[in-house]
């Protein structure tokens, strides 16, 4: 099973590595010693694309959002220092929302004289930091290269434990002795071909528990699914999909599983929780068997476990999840499944279409449940003048294809999208739901783009997070990446603004022209003041296949306060 058949260096078997685990983008900036990765990297350029970025920052976005929408890891590389302090917003939200990433990096460690405290080294030594004790407090796992064998396995089981068991971000940390040596077929321990070390974990649940979860299933009156992010991976939205069908169970999901089944569907009730749908909470109020899949029912997905959106005494509540530790974690169970969400429920809809079902019409329950409140509002009609963020939410929708892949932003206008946006595939949302960190989208965009280029990728995010990412739209281009961003310009940081109410300060933003930001750049800008032009400018960026920019002016005055999901409208 050996894969060095002659003596390389280090950093050329590293590179053998990612090949051999399909590896298939880089992504980050060279410097220090991770300089022999890069040098590696320009033989493989038929098989590994390597992404320059103008920022850390976006490199994490980017292979946090690759990860989500594939389940397969890209790897960010860069100098240690600089990944630490600029790359740790995609790490948090990787390692929160369990995406997989692989972060590679090096000490710069200057040896001998590391323990003189040179500049950028992340040893330990006094006078110095300690890179392994920092990246422990984001990442799954930190692993420490020093020599050039450790180099070559580490890297083999960073890509393994970024993948298995609950996903997540694994870096390594390499000495520069670890990058500079090389290793060969007598290597000690012995080198071998990656497949070995990286098993897929599609892991089935007790035969006790899917016995004891069928029968529950199977006499539901009632029956809902709330399905989180963790869904997504190793075909668990078909197996979802299935499972609902064979239940005829309404489907709600977490504001961070929001299109791990189409919203279009009939089933789909959107999304519950803080800025949820009334109809969501109304469905899932009253089921009596609940199957929470792929989340661990976080306080804002609960609205902070009111007893009639969930309430384990008078309802059952059955979990699957491949992290026993999140089963059972806010709730109590009565039902645990350990085990990859796409197998368990693949396996319970296999037995379930053996069983006689006592569900009610799910797709009725819906039905019924959306006259509560479901995704469009009077406002979203709205001529109003400022553009209303309902209104173009609504053209949004409208103009995009069924198959558009969508990033969100933190801030106001994410909430706006979570509440208003209805997807219209699978896997096909995206935002910073664990984090909520500002500058998400542009960058995720990109990632989701490099994932499937095949398909239209549109970025919706506020004027605040814009202007962090600005330097995403020259990655776009140099990369050729054609992407579209939205931006709603309200001249503010709307969230903080409107919490602040008549006491604002630091809330306030300068009135900018983003459109012709984005012309000077060389993209196609442009600015949307009408709502009445709103659907036609969108489809027009669709269209053109060039990296876009739609700057929308939308009103200051509607506030995050307008989607909060009414409590009352949860009641058993």
């Amino acid at each position: 099973m050996s894969f060095v058949d002659s003596e390389v260096t280090a950093a050329q078997a590293i590179c053998d590595v990612l090949e051999q685990a399909g590896i298939d983008f880089v992504i980050g900036m060279p410097g220090g010693d991770v300089m022999h990765i890069f040098d590696a990297l320009y033989d493989r350029q038929k098989t590994i694309r390597t992404v320059l970025v103008r920022d850390e920052v976006s490199a994490g976005i980017m292979a946090e959002a690759y990860g989500r929408r594939t389940g397969r890891p890209a790897v960010v590389l860069a100098q240690g220092v600089w990944l630490l302090s600029n790359a740790a917003l995609g790490a948090i939200e990787a390692l929160t929302g369990s995406s997989p990433v692989i972060y590679l990096t090096d000490l710069s460690d200057k040896i001998p004289w590391s323990h003189h405290s040179p500049t950028q080294t992340g040893t330990g030594h006094y006078g110095n930091w300690d890179s392994h004790l920092a990246f422990r407090g984001f990442m799954k796992e930190v692993m420490e290269a020093h020599d050039p064998i450790q180099a070559v396995q580490l890297t083999q089981l960073a890509i393994k434990h970024a993948t298995v068991g609950s996903p997540g971000p694994v870096c390594v940390v390499y000495y520069g002795g670890a990058l500079k040596g090389k290793v060969g077929p007598a290597s000690r321990p012995a080198l071998h071909a990656s497949a070995g070390y990286l098993v897929p974990d599609l892991r089935q649940a007790d035969e006790a528990s899917l016995a004891r979860a069928v029968e529950l299933l199977a006499a539901a009156k009632r029956p809902t699914i709330i399905a989180g992010n963790g869904v997504r991976f190793n075909g668990g939205t078909d197996a979802l999909l299935e499972l609902a069908q064979t239940l005829s169970a309404p489907v709600v999901s977490t504001s961070a599983g929001k299109s791990v089944m189409a919203e279009t569907n009939a089933l789909s009730a959107g999304v519950v929780g803080d800025y949820g749908l009334e109809a969501a909470a109304a469905v899932l109020g009253e089921a009596d068997v609940v199957l929470a899949v792929g989340t661990r029912l976080a306080p804002g997905d609960t609205l902070r476990q009111h007893p009639g959106l969930l309430d384990v005494h008078r309802q059952t509540l059955i979990q699957i999840d491949i992290e026993p530790r999140n089963v059972g974690w806010t709730h109590p169970v009565h039902c645990g499944l350990i085990g990859d969400a796409g197998t368990v429920m693949k396996e319970l809809a296999a037995r379930l279409k053996k069983k006689s079902m006592s569900a009610a019409d799910g797709a009725a329950r819906v039905q019924s449940a959306a006259k509560r409140g479901f995704f469009e509002s009077a406002e979203s009609a709205s001529d109003a003048v400022p553009i209303l963020p309902q209104r173009l939410i609504r053209e949004l929708g409208a103009a995009l294809p069924a198959n558009a892949l969508v990033t969100s932003d933190a801030g106001e206008n994410r909430i706006f999208m979570v509440h208003h946006f209805r997807s219209q595939s699978v896997n096909s949302y995206f935002q910073p739901g664990s984090t909520g960190g500002m500058g998400y989208a542009v960058p995720a965009a990109l990632g989701v783009k490099l994932a499937r280029p095949d398909l239209p990728v549109v970025a919706v995010c506020g004027d605040g997070g814009f202007a962090m990412s600005l330097s995403g739209l020259m990655t776009a281009l140099e990369e050729k990446l054609p992407i579209t961003v939205v931006v709603m310009n309200n001249a503010m940081l709307g969230w903080v603004a409107h919490v602040q109410g008549e006491r604002r300060i630091a809330s306030h933003l300068g009135r900018y022209d983003y459109a012709a930001i984005a012309r000077a750049i060389g993209c196609r800008g442009v600015r949307v003041e009408n709502p009445a032009h709103l659907r036609a400018a969108l489809s027009d960026a669709m269209a053109s296949n060039e990296v876009t920019v739609v700057e929308v002016m939308t009103s200051p005055e509607q506030t995050w306060e307008q989607v909060v999901c009414k409590v009352s409208a949860a009641s058993s």
